[in-house]
């Protein structure tokens, strides 16, 4: 009889036992779950505080040579070793009779304009502008404006700077940099100047007439081809160079309109390290 009555008791108590360890557990899981999600928390929190702050500008703080500072991925402004622009000093310049494969391939095109808060940036509406680069072929994506230039040629700088931003099917970038130095007035670039937008702006605006950027090309096709990097953060480089060496012209008007805009989007020459510049005629 005590045997009977034995079991039952053992069963109980072996019930309350596991339901017991059981409740252990899930209190222990649920605490270590909620710890999880607290680090997880905090962790963003203190990501958010110590996020690097990306707007950079011309100005002493956030200028040229801070931008490496304000965020990892501008590292190569600082830390690179084919940055751009560069001062085309002649008595480090090699002559060579072609760039192989160069062809500049403009015609009329439609435009729209932007003032970006760093230049005043036109967009082409088609893709039907291109250059071709050691048989590669580049799209025209973009052409803004720096005063004064970026490049220097033996040392001095021109009033402006044109930059044509062309882009491959894989990314690769290759710019045709236009030297500007004042003169009579430029009416191939009057469709943008007319309605230069004075403050940055949100939306493109569209231009009423088309502008052939090959009327744009100086009679001299002197050119300077090397290899840099873009001159505005992120830096990046393997960007492919070509400076032509004649400047085109602007009329003081004109070069004063946009530095009332800008008065200074220039980044500093770079150190030209190792490169080689080549002259091509």
């Amino acid at each position: 009889m005590r045997k009977v009555f034995l079991y039952p008791l053992i069963v109980v108590l072996l019930s309350l036992l596991l339901g017991a360890c059981s409740e252990q557990a899930t209190e222990t899981t649920t605490s270590e779950n909620e710890e999880t999600v607290t680090v997880t928390k905090e962790n963003e929190t203190t990501k958010s505080k110590d996020a690097p702050n990306m707007q950079w500008s011309y100005d002493e703080e956030t200028g040229p040579d801070n931008w490496g500072e304000l965020d990892p991925t501008y590292s190569a402004c600082t830390e690179g070793n084919e940055q751009s622009p560069i001062n085309i000093e002649f008595s480090q310049v090699k002559t060579s009779e072609e760039l192989d494969n160069f062809k500049i391939q403009y015609e009329p095109t439609q435009f729209s304009i932007v003032n970006n808060g760093h230049s005043v940036q036109a967009n082409p509406a088609t893709p039907n502008n291109s250059i071709v680069v050691e048989g590669t072929e580049y799209k025209l994506a973009q052409f803004h404006f720096h005063t004064p230039s970026e490049h220097q040629i033996n040392g001095q700088n021109m009033d402006m700077e044109l930059h044509l931003v062309h882009q491959d099917a894989d990314g690769g970038l290759a710019v045709l940099g236009l030297m500007i130095k004042e003169g009579k007035e430029n009416e191939k670039l009057a469709p943008i100047w007319d309605v230069l937008p004075l403050n940055e702006t949100e939306n493109d605006n569209d231009l009423n007439k088309t502008i052939d950027l090959h009327d744009l090309l100086p009679s001299d096709q002197t050119t300077y081809y090397y290899n840099g990097s873009l001159t505005t953060p992120p830096c990046s480089e393997k960007v492919k160079w070509i400076v032509f060496e004649e400047p085109i012209e602007m009329s003081k008007e004109q070069i004063q309109a946009y530095q009332q805009i800008f008065p200074e989007n220039q980044r500093p020459v770079q150190p030209l390290n190792e490169r080689e510049i080549i002259e091509v005629d």
